[in-house]
């Protein structure tokens, strides 16, 4: 971590502030497409709340050498990040998300760390799919929104258009409570009637928010309402999600600053308004019910980790429930495998810790605390176990909350060492990548023999494998993606396998005939022994199949394993003296060959189901894009707002990189999923071309 001093960092003071009370604590994570101006914004508010002299000051002087500076550039614009603030008496927690597709792990992670979201939206560029897909989800769990409209004086700016846009695409309860005019904000429940249509609306749209009912006859009636009840049922509205506040704010003035704090501090709710995410013991029973209470027991939530060269391992933790300390002992809970499945990729570990120092980033820059209570954040040190996601609890009394849902990472990468000094350093660059980033999945292939990492997308990657070289001193190469493929027989064949040394001593002997059939897909293998007269002795019979098996591993044309065949022995001769269990495993892998050199066969390819979301204009382009992929589509069906799901049957060759090309080709407006399904006999005009390739 830097080592630079506050007065560098432009910081009023050396300590970070600390929450006293549950309640004056606001969490409120920014989101939005990447150039919506949000760390912009958040460097704005803390110099708005004098935490920072000056713009900008938040990210100098954090550069730890030279080697590091573009990554923590490329850090800044991909990472969650943390900025506390203090506005009149309330300690505000800023969570700065990514804007880029690739990183919404960890938009979900600031999301699950927070209370409420601002959707920060640029007035030059509006609302992009991602971000739609966003307020979907926030929506779905209630979560206050408000937005906030940046980039005022872009010379493309059009504000009455974006909020316009904001209110289809969000829907008709995001509506401004302020307006721009020059160097100021007007309020529109102020007593300036100068924006009276506008003011009619909003007023209309607080007090269908209202609790009383009488309220909207008493307006229609011509009776003006008191500004303070209006105020009141406006800020109510917000902290229940009902809502969405939209106000400018200009970040190169700063005008809309204030404004922004003061509806953060009086309108979002506090933690001990927000629901806890379910709980459970270690075993995976149903935990207490526990509350946003100092008092409680300790409930913690690790909801970033990453590696700084002088601190070590460091851990963004949301407090949910209890008091955490300096140098306390936790238990540390990491249980994605038995929420998600063993595909997650991460296994369950339970361990006990001692946690190091506690502080606040800012920056960075580590700010100590002396101890942090339930509904704040912090950066805890020397978790060296943690990983993102894990639960932090009494150690006497432990307990694991749900992780909040990942995102399938769908695009894979082949990877390898470029020299031998970085794979004496790849696996443990692996481990913790893995351990920072549940968004990352790392495979080792024991069928291709290739370390695959399965990203959200091209961003993601880059920043992954820029990580394992510069963080963790492991440059890695990416090569060609090897899909794992299989052999049958497609006609009958027969093998003769004759394995004869004679040598000095005892020799080698062992002769079996066999017969090879095709069955059908998914039916694995079978042996037959239909030896009469004893030609292959009893206990060599078991050596026969043993040699055909292991032919089968090792493949017959191509070198992929051979699946769903019968074999059947109808003959062999053995010797009395030198027959022996490795003559008879020789003779058998040396039949199956031959059978295979007589007969037909085919490779076999593996095809997944996809289940693509697209908006509806888009369905017939991504039909066809499968279509050429040597898809089969299977149909769709409507997944509500304007959007369908098209399934079909895609071989897993041509889809390495259909993460990346449907992103491009809906503009980030389509999602989908893959799930394997069976193999399937590869065409052989792709089958001679791998061959040729190979």
């Amino acid at each position: 971590m830097a080592t630079k001093t506050a007065a560098a960092q432009g910081l009023k003071g050396e300590r970070a502030p600390a929450a006293r009370r549950c309640d004056a604590v606001r969490n409120v994570a920014l989101v939005g497409p990447a150039g919506s101006g949000k760390t912009t914004l958040v460097e704005t508010l803390l110099v708005s709340a004098g935490v920072l002299s000056r713009p900008g000051s938040i990210v100098e002087g954090t550069t730890v050498s030279d080697f590091e500076e573009a990554e923590q550039r490329q850090q800044r614009s991909v990472g969650l990040a943390l900025a506390p603030l203090e506005h009149e008496g309330v300690k505000v927690n800023l969570l700065d998300t990514p804007g880029y597709a690739d990183f919404v792990g960890e938009v979900r992670a600031g999301l699950r760390a927070a209370d409420c979201a601002m959707f920060v939206v640029a007035a030059n560029d509006g609302v992009d799919e991602a971000t739609r897909e966003l307020w979907r989800e926030c929506a779905a769990v209630g979560m206050p929104r408000a937005v906030v409209v940046t980039k005022l004086d872009h010379a493309r700016a059009d504000c009455d258009g974006v909020v316009l846009q904001c209110r289809e695409a969000f829907g008709d309860k995001v509506v401004p409570v302020y307006l721009r005019e020059g160097d100021r904000l007007v309020g529109l429940l102020s007593d300036d009637h100068e924006h009276d249509e506008q003011r009619g609306r909003l007023i209309e749209a607080v007090i269908e928010e209202s609790e009383d009912e009488t309220l909207m006859d008493r307006y229609l009636g011509g009776e003006d309402i008191d500004r303070a009840l209006l105020v009141e049922d406006l800020e109510r509205a917000v902290a229940r999600g009902s809502f969405h506040p939209v106000i400018p704010v200009d970040s190169a003035t700063g005008v809309g600053a204030k404004e922004l704090l003061d509806l953060v501090v009086t309108g979002f709710p506090s933690p001990l308004e927000h629901p806890m995410p379910p709980v459970f013991t270690p075993a995976g029973k149903a935990g207490p019910t526990i509350t946003c209470d100092a008092e409680g027991p300790l409930v913690a939530e690790v909801v970033k980790t990453t590696t700084d060269p002088y601190v070590g391992r460091v851990s963004l933790v949301r407090v949910f429930s209890g008091t955490i300390r300096p140098d306390a002992v936790v238990h540390v809970s990491g249980h994605f495998s038995s929420f998600f499945g063993d595909s997650a990729g991460h296994p369950d570990h339970d361990e006990d810790e001692r946690i190091g120092a506690l502080s606040v980033p800012l920056g960075k820059n580590l700010r100590p605390v002396d101890v942090v209570i339930a509904g704040d954040l912090c950066a805890v040190a020397k978790l060296s176990r943690a990983e993102t996601g894990d639960t932090l609890s009494d150690k006497d009394n432990p307990l694991v909350l749900r992780p909040w849902d990942m995102p399938e990472p769908l695009l894979p990468l082949a990877i390898q060492a470029r020299a031998k000094a970085d794979e004496d350093r790849l696996s443990q660059g692996l481990q913790r990548l893995a351990a920072e980033d549940p968004t990352l999945r790392v495979e080792h292939n024991a069928e291709t023999h290739q370390v695959v990492l399965w990203c959200m997308g091209e961003a993601h990657a880059d920043v992954a494998i820029d990580r394992l070289a510069n963080r963790y001193g492991a440059a890695v190469d990416t090569v060609e993606l090897k899909v794992a493929l299989r052999e049958t027989f497609s006609s009958p064949g027969k093998g003769h396998g004759r394995h004869v040394k004679q040598s000095g001593g005892h020799g080698q002997y062992a002769v079996c005939d066999i017969e090879v059939e095709p069955l059908p897909q998914g039916a694995g293998f079978e042996f037959v022994d239909k030896v009469v007269g004893g030609a292959v002795p009893r206990q060599f019979i078991p050596s026969v199949e043993k040699g055909v098996r292991q032919q089968m591993e090792k493949g017959l044309v191509a070198g992929y394993p051979v699946v769903d065949i019968r074999v059947t022995l109808v003959d062999g001769k053995a010797h009395s003296v030198d027959s022996s269990d490795m003559a008879f495993q020789t003779a058998g892998a040396l039949a199956l060959r031959e059978a295979a050199a007589g007969a037909s066969t085919c490779l076999l390819e593996p095809v997944d189901e996809l289940a693509v979301t697209v908006p509806d204009d888009l369905v017939g382009t991504v039909m066809g894009d499968l279509s050429s992929r040597r898809g089969h589509v299977l149909g769709s069906e409507p997944a509500g707002e304007g959007r369908t799901v098209v399934r079909a049957e895609v071989p897993q060759i041509e889809i390495s990189r259909y993460a990346v090309d449907l992103r491009s080709s809906s503009h980030g407006a389509a999602t989908f999923t893959r799930t394997f399904k069976r193999y399937e006999p590869m065409p052989e005009n792709v089958a001679a071309r791998l061959r040729e390739k190979s």
